[in-house]
């Protein structure tokens, strides 16, 4: 019996496959449930779509599945949204979610909307849905953590922040400088770890439960009460269906890109990078902070002069070339990232001799450390300038960057020095010297 089920940030697939023997496909896009009905399944499952990027499942092409027999259920995300509009018809909701909003308690999408990561990272979420955060406050105030009226407040200050911005350390960031009282978010900052409620993933999972008992019983076609109109506009709209899946784009999946990052010998750096960039985010969430427009300029900026895209042109193409599908979110982490750097420079710092230690890599560095400070020396080379090195400006630029580390030469030297851990390009200037020196010192030996 086939069954296909659409989820991304709620669900990961393989929480999913524990509850229900089905093929799990990645957040449904416009006429993904088309396409999925034209394989003739049993029933099909609605938990994530797109709606932003990308144009969403509308709702002909689930009216169209249920009158070809097909069951069609929805919950938790998307999938709640369109069961609550759909239900008279015969779409079958499940969940606290879907029963929200088919009694108008809830009407905005961005109820559950979330920001997430790619098909590469598992489609992870990056930000908490409202209807997380509101089943949350609910459960801290059973527990008796937050009183009825802080937790209405909390709850107006999460609806007022745009839905890629919510997570628990931004709103409590923002009760704070709103003037709740300290003492209440710190007793809510402490019990959310264990009490927090993720009440998408649970309605998810009820309905994976509720279609594997509904299948077990072999309930035979879906019959409707409707007769489905054929019209013109649906006809251009199924020809539309395979444009738009080709126009948005198949991103690499995860598990074809950690297999490519091991088998080049990539993973090791790679890993280690991706650890700092996880924490340096956590710990921006953990302070609340969201840069502001000048934060963000300046991390584009800075990001556009690392890779030598200072016209707009090459810029935008990289962009794509990196399936880089939302540059808001991209460069508000980058900002992010890139301000915990910053904070948390002396920590590195001191951090650097045992994380080279446990890589191997200290004594090697340690011995060259002290051969070039010896030979540099010896010659009188200590603090050599462009006529000791017999080189020009341009010529110094191009041996380092060209020759010595296989890239372009910037055309911001400033932002590139900084990038590589110096203070300025005096200071870049001056360690080129004498390690230019010191190789030719140790060619002429």
């Amino acid at each position: 019996m086939k069954v296909y089920i659409f989820t991304g940030p709620t669900l990961r697939a393989e929480e999913g496959r524990a509850e229900l023997d089905a093929v799990f496909l990645p957040p449904a896009l416009q006429g993904d449930v088309y396409r999925a009905a034209l394989e003739r399944p049993a029933a099909i499952g609605l938990i994530d779509g797109c709606f932003e990027r990308a144009p969403a499942v509308w709702h002909k092409e689930i009216l169209w599945a249920m009158s070809e027999g097909i069951h069609v259920y929805g919950s938790a995300s998307m999938g709640a949204l369109r069961a609550a509009e759909l239900a008279p018809f015969g779409m079958e909701g499940v969940g606290t979610i879907f029963e929200a909003f088919q009694r108008g308690e809830w009407e905005d999408d961005d109820e559950v909307a979330v920001s997430h990561a790619g098909a590469e990272d598992g489609f992870r979420p990056l930000s908490e849905a409202m209807v997380n955060l509101r089943a949350t406050l609910a459960s801290a105030e059973r527990a008796g953590v937050v009183g009825a009226r802080e937790r209405a407040r909390l709850e107006r200050l999460a609806k007022e922040m745009d839905y890629p911005e919510r997570s628990y350390p931004a709103l409590l960031a923002r009760a704070s400088r709103e003037g709740l009282p300290a003492s209440m978010l710190e007793a809510l900052r402490a019990w959310l770890p264990k009490g927090q409620v993720n009440q998408k993933r649970a309605d998810a999972l009820s309905m994976l439960r509720r279609m594997r008992e509904h299948l077990a019983s072999r309930p035979g076609p879906k019959q409707v009460s409707y007769t489905f109109a054929h019209t013109d506009a649906w006809e251009e709209a199924r020809r539309r269906c395979e444009r738009l899946r080709l126009e948005a784009g198949a991103a690499l999946p995860r598990d074809s890109l950690m297999e490519e990052l091991r088998v080049s010998g990539l993973f090791p750096r790679v890993h280690h990078g991706a650890l700092a960039r996880a924490l340096a985010l956590e710990e921006a969430q953990r302070q609340g902070l969201e840069p502001d427009a000048a934060a963000l300029q300046e991390a584009c900026d800075a990001l556009r002069a690392e890779h030598g895209l200072l016209e707009v042109d090459p810029f935008l193409r990289w962009l794509r070339e990196q399936r880089i599908e939302d540059p808001a979110r991209f460069l508000r982490e980058e900002a992010q990232v890139r301000w915990v750097e910053t904070v948390l420079e002396p920590e590195v710092e001191r951090c650097l001799p045992e994380h080279l230690r446990s890589t191997g890599e200290y004594g090697s560095l340690l011995e060259r450390t002290r051969r070039k400070a010896h030979a540099l020396a010896k010659a009188g080379l200590q603090r050599p300038g462009l006529a000791e090195a017999g080189l020009t400006e341009e010529a110094l630029w191009c041996w380092y960057f060209t020759e010595r580390l296989g890239v372009p030469v910037p055309t911001a030297l400033d932002p590139c020095a900084r990038r590589l851990g110096f203070e300025d390009v005096d200071a870049l200037r001056r360690a080129a010297l004498r390690e230019f020196c010191f190789l030719r010192l140790e060619s002429a030996r």
